[in-house]
């Protein structure tokens, strides 16, 4: 099951540290150890090199690319990028209709601006300016009932509704708009969501009230424009495959301006000042019904939006006449976040180790196939999934829809982060789990394939012999990383899988994850031992053996 020639290099390199060696012996070594640099660049891996991988990684991480969410115009540009580049490189397109896009049609609610508009006794508010809705369609009028922050906490006795009923009527606190009620964390969450604790949001649906109306306080007063720019964004969207029921109601939820807030409240027992003040001193305002004849409405507009997005998906085809008919596949998310801090100075999460870097390493790996000398056993099926980040989508939609055979993808080895290294000194607590530059987590090699996990092992150890780190395949382990990426999807359909991953730190998911920071000597290490792995998979007689039950968590994964 393993390869010959890497294992007499190891075998003359043990021999040669445990023995003294003569003139003769050192030139034996030396020329062994050539043998597995010529076997490197007869399979083209030379070049896969720290220059190619950072020239790839600074377009697809740049700012330009909007921060790849999905869907979004960047994801789509840098998915035609990969393409272009598989076919220059002689790749076969395996996504549909001949082309190398896996098309997903999707589903989202987007805000409709010029249709959603606001008025109390008759002066009129415009959205952005006055009020900030959730994209749920609403027409709001009708009684009005004042609740304080909103929230009922029982275990801290918390009750904003005392003395009042809520049905059919408007529900109005005072708040951020996110977030829980100030002076409360979510550790005073104790029990189960709308029996021990509510938000304004959950209390509202359980009772029946048309809508919440959030009084901005000083914290969303602050960040009122950073909340304007965010219905600016489209909403989230749903694959429409995925999706066997239809959704439950939400509930509108808007916040609201001061200027707005104190005409609603003008003629009332308290000023909408006074409210906010006692919210935010902890004295709130015991629930109260507002003036039946005053005149409020708020009409948010929606519209259905049917946006497409897409895997990006290629084949090397092998070389021998049985074995092609099987493939190794690699797998990465080119998708990130996007813009996760609009309004802000650095608004854009570029996503250059997130997963940029794993995007990067395929397309390193892709154009060495097209340059090695001869073309590996089975085919290389490659896989750049969409929507990782919203709960694998593309992994997903790609195991239940594939595009090649599932039972003849043999393994699948996905690159999910592998360009950032903890230096020696730093004490940053965020980065205490980041790798170093010579060392690599793999998760997956000992769960499943006793015989893959030795061939890594083996692969790697007769190569560059980096540090695999392998503490994340503890069923236990509380990141339960295992299950946060794409080949859990492949893993759960029975393929033996292998995650490479560089740990979190500092920047995951956060503006700060930009292309100058990564490590492209690492990258180049770690993306040309997976190359070679993927070949001595290529290789074997037959295919990896699943010999481990997965764990018994593998049906109860938690998003990322």
């Amino acid at each position: 099951m393993k390869n010959l020639r890497l294992n007499l290099v190891v075998l003359l390199l043990a021999l040669s540290l445990s023995q003294p060696t003569t003139f003769a012996q050192r030139r034996e070594v030396k020329v062994k150890v050539t043998t597995a640099a010529a076997l490197l660049a007869a399979r083209g891996g030379e070049t896969i090199s720290a220059a190619q991988l950072r020239s790839y990684l600074f377009f697809i991480a740049s700012d330009e690319m909007e921060g790849r969410d999905t869907p979004s115009r960047g994801l789509d540009t840098v998915a035609k990028f990969i393409a272009l580049n598989l076919g220059r490189w002689g790749f076969k397109p395996y996504g549909d209709d001949g082309t190398f896009f896996q098309k997903i049609a999707l589903r989202r609610d987007a805000l409709d601006p010029a249709k959603s508009i606001a008025e109390i006794n008759g002066q009129k508010f415009s959205i952005g300016e006055d009020f900030i809705p959730n994209a749920v369609s609403a027409s709001l009028t009708g009684p009005m009932v004042f609740a304080g922050n909103g929230w009922v906490i029982k275990s801290k006795n918390l009750d904003s509704y005392q003395g009042v009923d809520v049905k059919d009527k408007i529900i109005v606190v005072v708040g951020s708009g996110q977030g829980f009620p100030r002076g409360f964390t979510r550790a005073d969450l104790a029990g189960r969501m709308g029996e021990d604790w509510s938000s304004p949001s959950v209390y509202a649906q359980a009772h029946g009230a048309k809508g919440v109306v959030v009084i901005s306080d000083s914290q969303a007063s602050q960040s009122w424009e950073q909340l304007r720019q965010r219905i600016t964004q489209p909403g989230r969207a749903v694959v429409e495959k995925f999706v066997t029921q239809a959704p439950a109601s939400a509930v509108p939820s808007i916040l609201i301006s001061s200027k707005m807030a104190t005409a609603l409240f003008a003629g009332e027992k308290f000023d909408a000042a006074t409210l906010v003040s006692r919210a935010e001193s902890g004295d709130q305002v015991p629930a109260f019904d507002l003036n039946p004849n005053k005149t409020f409405t708020i009409n948010v507009a929606v519209k259905s939006e049917r946006p497409m997005t897409q895997n990006v998906v290629a084949v090397w085809e092998g070389s021998d006449p049985v074995l092609k008919n099987e493939y190794v596949a690699m797998g990465a998310h080119y998708d990130h976040v996007g813009i996760c801090a609009p309004g802000t100075a650095d608004p854009i999460c570029n996503g250059a180790d997130d997963d940029g870097s794993g995007t990067t390493a395929l397309l390193g790996m892709a154009e060495a196939l097209s340059r090695a000398r001869q073309r590996p056993k089975r085919s290389v099926l490659f896989v750049w999934h969409c929507g990782e980040e919203k709960g694998l989508w593309g992994s997903r939609y790609f195991t239940e829809y594939p595009t090649v055979p599932l039972d003849k993808i043999i393994t699948q080895l996905n690159i999910d982060m592998i360009g950032r290294s903890k230096k020696a000194d730093d004490t940053n607590p965020r980065n205490k789990d980041l790798t170093g530059p010579d060392s690599i987590y793999v998760i997956g090699s000992t769960m499943m394939s006793t015989e893959l996990g030795a061939l890594s092992q083996t692969v790697n150890k007769s190569f560059l012999n980096l540090t695999y780190d392998v503490k994340y395949d503890d069923p236990a382990d509380p990141n339960r990383f295992f299950y946060r990426s794409d080949h859990f999807n492949y893993a759960r359909k029975g393929i033996p899988i292998i995650f490479f991953f560089d740990g979190v730190h500092e920047d995951y998911h956060r503006p700060g994850d930009e292309p100058q920071k990564i490590d492209y000597d690492k990258m180049e290490r770690v993306t040309r031992t997976i190359y070679m792995l993927l070949w001595e998979v290529a290789s074997l007689k037959e295919r990896p053996k699943v010999d481990k039950p997965l764990p018994a968590q593998l049906t109860q994964r938690s998003g990322e």
